[in-house]
This record gives structure tokens, C-alpha cells and sequence, in this order.
């Protein structure tokens, strides 16, 4: 081992703490470290979030509330109608139903829930109504965060769902561009981030990250990063591929543990301010999974996902306390009153 190499990590988060931004070909070096550097890159993120996100921890989960036969081809996802896999199909859950959802992941702890559909957008009459019944419902009966994953917005669209009660929207680009067309041919990286501008606009909090281990290149996963940066997103989810069966990445191998963590803590570098958010994936970290915080992370999602289920909520919480991390437990409308009364100051 190298100690200028211990010295330039040092001397690069010293300056990310110091308010500065990494470099994109700081980033490329960073990743591209051995393993036997990985402990000191971790303690670094580490710092980075603590100093800049605390020792809270934001706790999400979602409901897939239609699943199957979507139009898109997204070479991850089970739930494409362009391939043959044992994703269930059904339509739209009853509103009663995901309120019963909402108010359990609210037990847990969560700030914000999100309400997944598949498809590519809201396009009809009847799928409007069926969300306006969803949000109406959530803000009846529950404080939790308003949260939605619909595909492509317009302006209009993302103005409506404010309108509805909706809060956050989530609208991940995947990867890098260089690589999406590897991932998706049915729309273009272009609508991926005309959406996340399209839901910034309309005042909704953005939530946007990726898939990891799908074949890129490590440079692809850093320009990932770069790209949201750009962005100004707030909120980073970052998954990593589960391979499943019928889809074209169906016989990827998963990512290994330190590799998961090296991403994180880079991810945590160039993103400082982010709340960095583990979702799908994590499961392969095995053993590894309370590092995740300890590589930068300070958030992540509980509960099953879409169409895989999760690990046990008790064992999150228990990792939670372990570690001494809080979940937050701050909803969106909780955190809009206290600016709104000049409680906290968001920067």
C-alpha cells in the first residue's frame, strides 16, 4: 500500500468537507482503488455524511400497486411486457389497501411512501382518478410522505400531482447515458431527465438514482454520480442489479460486497449533500450490510420492493439501533411547516 495514496484521499475529503466539490477524474481514481484501501475511503464517507446528513437516518418504503405487462423494455425488470418472467400481474390495488401499507411502513419509522406503478407515464383519464383516489387517501388517514413512481411527466402532468397531494417524485436515470441504450431502447435518457427537471419545477421533491452492476464501466458508474449532480437531486436511491430470470441481464453476476461499498463511498464523495439512499440489492452485501452507513449512505428503503421481497424489517430496525442511528421520521409535511415557520433552514 501506497501512503500517498492514504495522503490524496485525505487531502480530497478535507476539501469535500471543507464545502468543495471532487473532481470527475478524482472520482475515476477513487473507484478504481484496491480493496486494501477501502477502510480509509469508507472512513472518509463516513465523515462527509456525517457531517453533512448527521446521524439520521431517512427510512422509505413503497408499494408496487400494479404490476406486469409494462410497455417498457428496461433490460432489469421482471415486470416488462417484452419478456417472459414469474413477475405477478395484476392492476390497481385498492385505496384502502395501500393506506393499511402506508400506516405499517409508518410504524416503522418511515418518512415517505411511495406509490410505484408500471408503465410509462400517466396517460388516461382512469389512471388519473385512480391516483387522485390514492393521494386523497393517504392524506386522510396517514402522515406519511407522499411519495410516487409513474414513468415520464410533462409539466402538466407533474403540476397535477402536486395539485392531487403527491409531494415527492421518483424517477430514476439508471445509469449513465453512455450506457442506457444497453438498458432501455422504448424511451431516451432525454425524457429521464426532462422528467426529473419537469418534477422540479412543478416544487416536488426529486428522487433519482440508479441500478448498479448491470455492465458498466466503473467511469459509467462515477458519470452516474456526475450526472445527478448536475441534476441537483436531493435524493440518490442506489440499487444494485438482482438478476432475474427472462431478462436480458437475467445471467449477470451480482456485485460483490466491496465493490457495493466502494460505490457507495464514491458515491458519497461526489455527492456530499445527498441523502444516499440504499434500496434493492442490498441483500447481496450479506454479512456487510450495517457498512453501508458507514460508507455514506443515509437512507434506505425497507420492506419488499417491487417485485422481490426485502429483508425483515425487525432486522433493520435492530441494525438501526445497533448502530445507533436514528430513523428521522420526519414526514415532508412535517419538514414544510417547520421552514415554513423558519424552524430549519434547508441549503
Amino acid at each position: 500500500m501506497n501512503n500517498e495514496t492514504y495522503q490524496r484521499i485525505d487531502a480530497i475529503t478535507a476539501r469535500v468537507l471543507a464545502g468543495e466539490t471532487m473532481t470527475a477524474g478524482e472520482g475515476r481514481w477513487m473507484i478504481r482503488l484496491e480493496d486494501d484501501y477501502l477502510p480509509w475511503l469508507m472512513a472518509g464517507a463516513d465523515r462527509i455524511r456525517k457531517t453533512f446528513r448527521g446521524d439520521e437516518i431517512e427510512v422509505c418504503a413503497i408499494s408496487n400497486v400494479r404490476s406486469g405487462n409494462c410497455s417498457e423494455n428496461c433490460s432489469f425488470c421482471a415486470q416488462s411486457g417484452h419478456y417472459k418472467t414469474a413477475a405477478p400481474v395484476y392492476n390497481y390495488i385498492p385505496a384502502e389497501k395501500l393506506v393499511e401499507q402506508a400506516e405499517r411502513a409508518r410504524a416503522w419509522g418511515a418518512s415517505d411512501f411511495g406509490v410505484v406503478s408500471k408503465g410509462w407515464g400517466v396517460r388516461s383519464t382512469k389512471e388519473r382518478e385512480q391516483l387522485r383516489e390514492y393521494f386523497t387517501a393517504l392524506r386522510d388517514h396517514s402522515d406519511i410522505g407522499r411519495c410516487a413512481s409513474l414513468g415520464a411527466l410533462d409539466q402538466e402532468t407533474a403540476v397535477m400531482l402536486k395539485a392531487m397531494g403527491m409531494e415527492n417524485y421518483h424517477h430514476n436515470l439508471e445509469c449513465a447515458e453512455s450506457f442506457f441504450d444497453q438498458v432501455c431502447t422504448t424511451h431516451t435518457y432525454q425524457e429521464n431527465i426532462d422528467t426529473i427537471r419537469h418534477a422540479r419545477d412543478a416544487g416536488l421533491r426529486v428522487c433519482a438514482g440508479g441500478i448498479l452492476g448491470m455492465g458498466e464501466s466503473l467511469d459509467q458508474r462515477v458519470d452516474l454520480a456526475l450526472t445527478l449532480r448536475e441534476l441537483g437531486v436531493e435524493s440518490v436511491p442506489l440499487n444494485f442489479l438482482n438478476p432475474q430470470g427472462g431478462t436480458p441481464f437475467g445471467d449477470c453476476e451480482p456485485m460483490q460486497p466491496l465493490d457495493i461499498l466502494k460505490a457507495i463511498a464514491v458515491f458519497r464523495y461526489l455527492l456530499p449533500k445527498a441523502e444516499i439512499r440504499i434500496a434493492g440489492g442490498r441483500q447481496f452485501l450479506g454479512d456487510l450490510q450495517a457498512m453501508i452507513f458507514m460508507a455514506g449512505a443515509s437512507g434506505v428503503m425497507i420492506g419488499d420492493y417491487l417485485t422481490t421481497q426485502g429483508r425483515q424489517v425487525e432486522d433493520d430496525l435492530k441494525m438501526l439501533e445497533a448502530l445507533k442511528l436514528r430513523p428521522r421520521g420526519d414526514t415532508q409535511q412535517r419538514r414544510a411547516q417547520q421552514v415554513q415557520e423558519h424552524k430549519i433552514v434547508w441549503t
